[in-house]
């Protein structure tokens, strides 16, 4: 019923106004010609071959047009391209001088034998809609079909956000083995990917760098089918993963360390650093979202913030030391000027054998505390006041070449 709508449509368009010439050329008369308004399916499943020892050449061509989606925690991404398929039928052929020079004539893709092509990695997409093929008076068959599909790639996120991913598209067909169809490139790697760059339509995270071709022959069963795998490489674009992500987080730790050696209270220092914890912490969140929930390797900036974090953490901790020992002296030097101001409120040594145990409470020197000079406490109160700044020095310090040394290794690693 379709196919003598789509003739009697062909029949109609190419009909002239006025008397009609002695023979009008149609479609339909290669179609009767062809035999495939009365032919069965027979013809739509056979392999067109005449020489059983050679196989069916299909030469395939490729163009990717966009790069829809990359999802890393499902290990998928989307693409949308253009299947070319060209292959010969020499039991479709006719003399266009027979039909007023009529050399192609397009049919549905039931017509006639078309190559029953799928993708191996695809796991969902939408079927073309363009069934329909070229066919020439030689025998020469070609079909365009545009394939949107969603694919599993097995996305390597070490050095994300500046990662560059390698993702196959691999085209077979396991109905017939390498004896009866073989599949080949039309055209070589550059001159796809030249064309491809020319049709790409989208400019959003992932760049489309570079494009490769495998031919090779898939053993199963001991027999050999042909495979046609694209690599298609693409390298994301950074730019919002480190204007969202790790510049805040460079910025907090730079406050942290500016709060660290800044000139404020050790209590005040104390508040500001666990409130910058907390920033960092609702930026950790963000990245939890992007990447995968396993893997191999974990990510570099996992390690980033992770590091990140972990140092803002040693910075409170030695805020609060350097606090307990500044109040440790503080007690300390209280009871040493209460005592220089009243040295009788001392406490007597208990009677009895010091080397019996007890408490060994100080007293005052005699000889100090007659002449005035300066007694045993006043020197122990001198330095712990001079071992409170060189304590704060060495913690900074170390803290500070710790937080250059680690950040080092991470631009090495990224840049690697």
């Amino acid at each position: 019923m379709m196919q003598g709508v789509f003739v009697a449509i062909l029949t109609f368009s190419l009909g002239t106004a006025g008397a009609a010439p002695k023979y009008l050329c149609t479609y339909y008369d290669i179609v009767d010609y062809l035999n495939i308004s009365s032919h069965d399916k027979l013809h739509t499943y056979i392999l067109p071959k005449i020489n059983l020892k050679e196989p069916v050449e299909v030469k395939m061509d490729f163009f990717l047009v966009a790069i829809l989606s990359v999802v890393e925690k499902l290990q998928t991404v989307s693409f949308y391209f253009v299947l070319n398929l060209e292959w010969q039928n020499p039991f479709a052929t006719w003399d266009p001088r027979d039909f007023c020079n009529i050399s192609e004539i397009v049919l549905p893709m039931d017509t006639y034998w078309s190559p029953p092509v799928f993708i191996l990695e695809r796991v969902s997409g939408q079927n073309p809609e363009l069934n329909y093929m070229v066919l020439m008076h030689n025998g020469s068959f070609n079909s365009t079909r545009p394939f949107q599909v969603t694919l599993t790639c097995s996305l390597i996120i070490l050095k994300f956000p500046f990662d560059t991913q390698m993702c196959n598209l691999s085209i077979a067909s396991f109905l017939y083995p390498v004896t009866d169809f073989v599949m080949k490139t039309r055209r070589t790697p550059a001159e796809i990917m030249k064309d491809s760059q020319s049709f790409f339509l989208t400019d959003g995270e992932w760049k489309f760098t570079n494009l490769n071709i495998i031919e090779y022959t898939e053993q199963m069963d001991d027999k050999g089918f042909s495979v046609v795998t694209y690599v298609i490489s693409m390298e994301r674009r950074p730019t919002l993963y480190v204007l969202n992500l790790i510049l805040p987080t460079c910025a907090l730790y730079l406050l942290d360390m500016a709060v660290l050696f800044g000139p404020s209270s050790l209590e005040e220092k104390i508040n500001f650093q666990i409130a910058i914890i907390l920033g960092s912490s609702m930026l950790a969140v963000i990245l939890n979202n992007s990447l995968p929930t396993s893997s191999n390797k974990p990510p570099i900036i996992v390690v980033f913030f992770l590091g990140t974090f972990l140092l803002m953490i040693m910075a409170v901790l030695d805020t609060f030391f350097l606090l307990y020992q500044q109040r440790k002296s503080l007690r300390l030097d209280k009871v040493l000027r209460s005592f220089q101001q009243d040295p009788h409120k001392l406490p007597k040594r208990p009677p009895g054998n010091p080397e019996k145990g007890g408490p060994q409470l100080l007293h005052p020197p005699k000889k100090a505390q007659g002449q005035g000079q300066p007694s045993k406490r006043l020197w122990q109160l001198q330095e712990l006041d001079q071992f409170l700044p060189v304590l704060e020095k060495v913690l900074l310090y170390s803290h500070l070449f710790l937080s250059v040394f680690f950040f080092t290794m991470i631009s090495v690693k990224w840049s690697s």
